[in-house]
């Protein structure tokens, strides 16, 4: 629509003054201002037409060639060796999405919590996780920097949490574990990203970017499907599977860290 709005807008204007001229043309030799015969439409369409065509091939060629890059952009990057990145965003989207799915009636079923006192807790830990953003570089550089070794910690803190969430015998441990879970996840989300910037390149930002926001829409599609039908066998369901879901992402990224840019797993155990 961005791209065919103005084109269309721009055709038009060609048309209309295409056929304005030939009102005008036909007007001054007949000496009248009616309107325009049957004849005169006849050419303003035969003659436009081809314009229009030509036109459009015209202005089609560079969205099309734009298109063809972006998508030989998006290929590249999926079949590249950064594929366990995205998969380790994609299982700790899902993991994160299937701990707040369902949350008021889970809360409910499970310790018989009021909506009123459920959104209490909502707002608190979306409060705090707007806050967590501060810390993000303290954090960092107590780290020394260390994406790799700081994205496993957060992702096995998160593994932890969200096991403590489906095993809570009372309201206490979820607001505990909701207060530390909204700082870590907040970490893990901007680890994710500066390291997919670190491998990926700064002249490709732009698509690595728009690739890991595709990548956690898809987790925020089927978390939902997900958490609904684990639902259906327990109240706890949705939050053990993302603890096998986060786990699954804690194992992938003990093989692979070895591999990120010569940052073995060494440097990560001694921090």
């Amino acid at each position: 629509l961005v791209w065919m709005l103005p084109w269309n807008e721009k055709i038009t204007d060609q048309k209309e003054t295409n056929c304005s001229k030939s009102v005008q043309n036909g007007s001054h030799a007949n000496n009248h201002h009616s309107v325009l015969t049957a004849e005169t439409k006849a050419d303003c369409r035969a003659l436009g037409k081809p314009r229009l065509m030509l036109s459009e091939m015209s202005l089609l060629q560079p969205a099309w060639r734009q298109l063809t890059s972006v998508s030989s952009r998006i290929h590249m990057v999926a079949f590249s060796d950064m594929w366990d990145l995205f998969l380790v965003r994609l299982l700790m989207a899902i993991a994160i999405m299937l701990y707040y799915s369902n949350f008021s009636l889970a809360m409910e079923e499970r310790f018989s919590l009021k909506p009123k006192m459920t959104g209490y807790m909502i707002s608190y830990s979306s409060t705090l996780g707007a806050l967590a953003g501060f810390l993000v570089g303290p954090v960092t550089k107590l780290y020394r920097n260390n994406m790799p070794a700081l994205l496993l910690h957060s992702t096995v803190l998160t593994c932890l949490l969200i096991f403590l969430y489906a095993a809570a015998p009372s309201v206490w441990q979820v607001l505990l574990t909701s207060t530390f879970f909204a700082i870590s996840t907040s970490i893990g989300r901007t680890c994710i990203t500066d390291l997919e910037l670190q491998r990926g390149g700064v002249h490709a930002s732009g698509t690595l970017i728009g690739a890991g926001q595709s990548v956690t829409a898809v987790g925020r599609v089927l978390a939902p499907l997900l958490s609904g039908v684990t639902q259906e066998i327990s109240p706890c369901g949705p939050p053990s599977l993302g603890v096998v879901l986060a786990l699954a992402a804690v194992g992938l990224l003990l093989i692979r860290i070895p591999k990120w840019d010569g940052r073995g797993l060494a440097k990560t155990v001694k921090l």
